[in-house]
């Protein structure tokens, strides 16, 4: 599809690699391909060693363990279209929850978080973070339980502390749920679209457009839908290129 030109009815003309020229010349292209790193590397690192610390203090035998845990992984199962009206209502400017607290703790003047080109991919990443950190943190939980308690007790033992046991022990058992934490994140956050949709729709001033939603909005508004094919291509290649050289530095770890 992406080597020809369609139309809404179907009907299309084959045009080679005109729509492909007309990516590397579309500057939204470009500022949606940029927006969608940074997404990446502001959500990435957070939910990756944020899911494994939360699922170190779950991991504990404390009171209240059982609740702890349903509490940080019920914001996933939440309809993005609700997390985005939930942040938007805490994010406004004027009368948000966030804004109301700040300005009542460090006396500062309201922030516009989602009207500001300067702050609302960071609104965005805060629902993010929340939406789908608790995902991370099961995952991790998960493979908390096959590490194996003899190797924790001879570390024990042998006067490991906890910091110690952590990196020889812990972090090496959990090598391979790690990399599909790692892989799954980066995925999910290349293709990011729902917060923005609902929260920001791409603005202001396309501070945060990212790839999806460019794909979207030309293939479903413009029904520009070959050139929308155009840029799922280049997001497919992208997300390929990156698992794939996960999966090499994965590999070469394990030998």
């Amino acid at each position: 599809m992406s080597l020809y030109e369609l139309d809404i009815v179907g009907s299309g003309q084959y045009v080679g690699i005109k729509n492909y020229s007309r990516l590397v010349a579309d500057k939204l292209f470009w500022i949606a391909l940029k927006n969608t790193f940074y997404y990446l590397a502001l959500v990435g690192p957070i939910n990756v060693i944020g899911g494994f610390f939360i699922a170190l203090l779950l991991n504990k035998p404390l009171r209240g363990r059982a609740i702890a845990r349903a509490a940080v992984f019920m914001p996933y199962i939440i309809m993005v279209t609700v997390v985005g009206a939930l942040w938007r209502w805490i994010l406004e400017g004027n009368y948000g929850i966030l804004n109301h607290y700040l300005q009542m703790i460090l006396k500062i003047e309201p922030i516009y978080w989602l009207t500001s080109s300067s702050t609302a991919m960071l609104g965005v990443v805060m629902a993010s973070v929340w939406w789908t950190i608790g995902y991370n943190t099961v995952i991790f939980l998960a493979g908390l339980q096959d590490v194996p308690r003899e190797l924790m007790e001879a570390a024990e033992i042998d006067g490991a502390g906890s910091f110690r046991r952590l990196i020889h022990v812990i972090i090496p058992c959990l090598r391979s749920t790690t990399f599909f934490v790692v892989l799954t994140t980066i995925i999910y956050s290349l293709q990011v679209f729902g917060q923005v949709y609902t929260m920001t729709g791409g603005g202001p001033r396309y501070s945060t457009l990212v790839l999806v939603q460019h794909l979207y909005i030309n293939g479903f508004r413009l029904f520009k839908l070959g050139y929308s094919s155009t840029i799922s291509v280049v997001l497919f290649i992208v997300i390929f290129l990156i698992s794939m050289g996960i999966f090499r530095v994965n590999k070469q770890t394990l030998s």
